[in-house]
């Protein structure tokens, strides 16, 4: 079984619960500090990663790091622990937090951009393109680039739609050559 199938199924039972529940906001964001935290943290990488270390250290150790999650949350985690999938953690809230986005109608978009959007900027981007994507609105992550010329990039999921003044530059050259 891949490993997005296990995590998928994770997110899932989560999802199933959250929304049984009605705590699908609080899980969500708690997810979020959830991932941040296994991912930049090196020390708490290193040490769920640890053969030597007995399942039960380890979930102590999470117990502590996550005293504040909801039980639903920490049990997750103790499961994904007791099975020795402790990698598929971040993996599981990305598939949580794609679920909870499809059953409000938002994705996630990252913005390329010289400077940093104003909130007009951010609101217009996604009332413009989330129509484009089938959604209500856009969770915007602004992103500063200073190697775009002017001009935004922007990508949903897989899609990319470049605006920038660089992109509009290497169409034109691929115009001229072609």
């Amino acid at each position: 079984m891949s490993s997005s199938t296990v995590a998928k199924r994770y997110a899932l039972a989560l999802f199933q619960l959250a929304k049984e529940h009605q705590l699908l906001d609080q899980m969500e964001q708690e997810l979020r500090v959830v991932k941040e935290v296994i991912i930049h943290n090196n020390e708490l990488k290193a040490v769920l990663k640890s053969p030597k270390l007995p399942n039960e250290k380890k979930k102590e150790i999470l117990k502590e790091v996550f005293s504040s999650v909801n039980t639903y949350v920490l049990n997750t985690l103790m499961i994904l622990i007791d099975r020795h999938r402790e990698d598929y953690i971040a993996e599981m809230a990305d598939h949580f937090i794609e679920l909870a986005n499809d059953e409000r109608g938002i994705a996630e978009a990252k913005v390329y951009s010289v400077r940093p959007l104003t909130e007009a900027e951010s609101e217009a981007l996604s009332s413009v393109f989330a129509s484009k994507v089938g959604k209500q609105s856009l969770r915007i992550e602004n992103i500063v680039d200073s190697n775009l010329l002017g001009g935004i990039k922007l990508r949903i999921g897989n899609r990319i739609f470049d605006g920038s003044l660089r992109g509009k530059l290497e169409r034109m050259e691929r115009q001229l050559q072609g």
